[in-house]
Formats: structure tokens, C-alpha cells, sequence
């Protein structure tokens, strides 16, 4: 039987409702995201656009190379937060990035002297970084794919006493990200006040939920403003046809 002119089908009445439900699960895990851009080649131009997306969902900060911390800032002005991470010669670097505008820093720690069980000098190394960014966030990236459960447990204790004030799992540049097990294990050996981040290979909505309740407070991802992105368009395609529920 044909439909009615201006009747909905259910089926497309269920899918709005969804739509709608993802918009308002979407805009809670947007605010634990830090949109992040770290490719060795991105441009003012990509830093630019991803510090609009950022504002325009709400995203906790963008996470961008040192080089581009200067330009962000002035850039959005006192509109978002600006994280960067930094490497090698990591005291210096941090320093430096506050003193450009940065309020967040994402550190790794030196992962052959985990392996070495040189604990003091990763515990000096992360300390360091800690009294040039007082007063700043910090977050200590342990590169969960490369490290034994032991490993991870003991630098949960060691980042949590050297006064770091999130313990991330990954870079996303080494050859895993972000597992429901990684996150579970450092949400269940941390001090509450040590906070978790999960990054490297959130794909879906479902894998931001699923660390959220794990005990993630933030996520490293581009994807969830991308899939946000997605969600408007058909929401607006719906407007556009009609489906006003």
C-alpha cells in the first residue's frame, strides 16, 4: 500500500530517534576529547580548522605539535585549550611550550629505560617535566603495547608520585593504541587522583563509551569530531526533508 503524504514510516521515525540519541551521547564524550592533529606535516591551515572544530564541539583541548602551540594560541585566543607533547630534551620542551601557550602537556616516558629497570631515572625523567609545567596539566604516555601488565602497574605508582595528573596509553605512532584492557588495568592500579587517558585507535562511538566506563576522563581522537560532523549532516538532511520530530 502506498504511504500517506506527510506520514513518517516508523522505521525512519526509529532512526531519527537514534540520530538523536547519538547527538546527545556524542556531545557528553566531546567534552573528554582532546581533537588532536600531530602529523609531522600538518599545516597552520589543519591547525586552524581543527582548532574551529574543537570550539564548535566543545572538545576539552587540541592536542598539536610544539611548533604550531604559538600560532594556536593566538590564534583562539583565551576560546580553548592548547595541549602538545613533547619528546626528547623534555624539561626544555615543556617549558617552552607553557611559556607559548600551552596549558596542557603530554609527555612520553623513556620506554628503554622501563625495559633496563632504570625506575629511578623514569621516575627523575617524569619529575623534571613536572616542576617546568607546575601549575599546568600533565600527562605521562606509557606506550601500553610495548610494556608487560608488571611494567604498567609499576609506572601507574611512579607517574602517581611524581605528580602527574593523567597516565595516557598510547602515542598512536607505535604499533597499538588504546585497549579496554589497558584502560581497565591503569584506571584499577592508579590513586584516584590520577586520571586516565585513553588514545591511539578509537574508531566509534562504542569504543568512546566502552573507556569512558572503563574509567577514562579523556580520550586522544579526531574520529569523535568527525563522527559528530557525520551526525549533523543527517540530522540536518532530516530537517531538510521534512522529518521535523
Amino acid at each position: 500500500m502506498p504511504e500517506k503524504k506527510g506520514i513518517i514510516p516508523a522505521v525512519q521515525i526509529n532512526q531519527i530517534k537514534k540520530i538523536r540519541r547519538y547527538i546527545v551521547d556524542i556531545k557528553d564524550i566531546l567534552k573528554k576529547c582532546d581533537h588532536t592533529l600531530l602529523r609531522v606535516d600538518c599545516t597552520s591551515d589543519e591547525i586552524r580548522k581543527l582548532c574551529d572544530q574543537a570550539i564548535k564541539y566543545n572538545c576539552a583541548s587540541v592536542c598539536i605539535p610544539p611548533c604550531h602551540v604559538a600560532g594556536a594560541r593566538r590564534y583562539v585566543g583565551d576560546k580553548l585549550t592548547i595541549c602538545t607533547v613533547i619528546g626528547f630534551a623534555k624539561a626544555y620542551e615543556a617549558a617552552d611550550a607553557v611559556r607559548n601557550g600551552a596549558e596542557e602537556i603530554d609527555m612520553v616516558i623513556n620506554v628503554s629505560m622501563v625495559k633496563d629497570g632504570c625506575w629511578e631515572d623514569v621516575a627523575r625523567d617524569i619529575s623534571a617535566v613536572r616542576e617546568a609545567t607546575r601549575g599546568h596539566i600533565l600527562k605521562v604516555i606509557i606506550e601500553c603495547c610495548l610494556l608487560t601488565d608488571e611494567e604498567k602497574m609499576r609506572l601507574c605508582t611512579i607517574v602517581s608520585e611524581c605528580g602527574a595528573d593523567f597516565i595516557k596509553t598510547s602515542t598512536g605512532f607505535s604499533k597499538g593504541g588504546a585497549t579496554r584492557h589497558d584502560v581497565e588495568l591503569l584506571r584499577r592500579c592508579s590513586p584516584d587522583s590520577l586520571q586516565v587517558k585513553a588514545a591511539g585507535g578509537i574508531a566509534s562511538l562504542e569504543d568512546a563509551e566502552d573507556f569512558i566506563a572503563l574509567g577514562a576522563t579523556r580520550l586522544g581522537t579526531s574520529r569523535i569530531v568527525k563522527l559528530a560532523m557525520e551526525l549533523e549532516r543527517e540530522n540536518a538532511d532530516d530537517r531538510d526533508n521534512g522529518e521535523n520530530y
